[in-house]
């Protein structure tokens, strides 16, 4: 039996239970899992020995914003707690990520691998600044650190590289993985100004209230980083990553590129020549003719360059509790299964 513990309740969080109710009759490992705590500062914290309900935390959830009112044997433990004390095998850290200095997430996940326990996470953060320390403290303590879900949401870009790329040399790659300036810059190619669009995705869901991480390619440097020091083995910085973001993007400027035969994207690039590298997010006067050019709204996409098979696409979701829970969910079944 896998016993999982999630901490951080959050959109991506009842995502993954979302997923978890509506496969685990269609799959036999999930016979084989069972969650037992939740931690949430906001949301709540529960635990019980014997498993806890799927179904009825995420109706409690749903009705009155909170699993509080869950009868559990333990209550109120705060994340640490929960980490050191729950009877767990796999800790899920879904807490928000904050990039310049990985907490709270760093000192989760750091000390669930220390207790040698396995960690599914989302959290940007932790594997952008701490990566190789963190991935050496999971091999010393043999348990694994699965990120899927931290780069293009539910689409399988780590594991497809890691996996079935495995033998080729990714030279460079370059890409949009940031769904909420892709949706901006395609309703302004649509005739929306900046703001109109800001508050299109603001409405929708797609960007927070305050849009800084996004708009400003904060999140997208995050996952240049963890690509290039996952997928391609680099060590580096968020510091090393030149970054412009599209608050300065006019209706002006997408009326130039479209006469050019262009569009504007948000894109990270990345590039590797005799041991250096290059690493930007900026927004990229695209050809037509390109196949980044055609991904609108919130969809993601990257383009890999290799030393065998030239370009190869990966494309998909890139946002979204469901999407991003699904990652987590693929993870936990690449624990069940290997």
């Amino acid at each position: 039996m896998m016993r999982i513990a999630i901490i951080g309740f959050g959109v991506v969080g009842q995502g993954f239970l979302e997923v978890l109710n509506s496969k685990k009759n269609e799959l036999s490992e999930l016979s084989k899992v069972k969650l037992v705590a939740i931690a949430d500062p906001v949301k709540g914290s529960v635990y019980c020995e014997d498993g806890l309900d799927t179904e009825k935390l995420l109706q409690l959830v749903k009705e009155r914003g909170h699993i509080k009112d869950y009868p559990a044997e333990e209550c109120g433990w705060d994340s640490l707690k929960t980490i050191r004390e729950s009877d767990t095998d796999v800790i899920v850290e879904l807490t928000p990520t904050n990039i310049e200095t990985g907490e709270p997430g760093y000192t989760h996940i750091k000390e669930a691998l220390t207790l040698k326990k396995h960690v599914v996470t989302t959290n940007k953060g932790p594997i952008a600044l701490y990566y190789h320390e963190l991935m050496e403290l999971a091999q010393k303590n043999g348990v694994k650190l699965l990120f899927e879900g931290t780069v293009v949401s539910g689409t399988p870009v780590i594991r497809f590289v890691q996996n079935s790329l495995r033998g080729a040399k990714v030279l460079s790659f370059r890409g949009i993985v940031n769904g909420t300036t892709n949706y901006i810059l395609t309703k302004m190619e649509e005739g929306a100004s900046y703001e109109e669009a800001l508050k299109s995705a603001q409405s929708r869901g797609y960007a927070e209230t305050d849009p800084t991480n996004d708009v400003e390619g904060y999140d997208a440097l995050a996952k240049l980083v963890i690509l290039a020091k996952s997928v391609v083995g680099i060590e580096m910085s968020p510091k090393d990553v030149k970054r412009t973001g599209i608050t300065n993007i006019t209706k002006e400027d997408i009326e130039k590129a479209k006469n050019q035969g262009k569009t504007i994207k948000l894109l990270v690039d990345f590039s590797l020549d005799k041991g250096k590298f290059k690493a930007q997010v900026a927004p990229t006067l695209v050809d037509k003719t390109e196949i980044l050019a055609s991904i609108r709204g919130v969809t993601n996409a990257i383009e890999f360059t290799t030393d065998i098979l030239g370009k190869v696409y990966v494309i998909g979701p890139g946002a979204g509790g469901p999407e991003t829970g699904f990652a987590v969910f693929s993870d936990l079944i690449e624990l069940l299964t290997s």
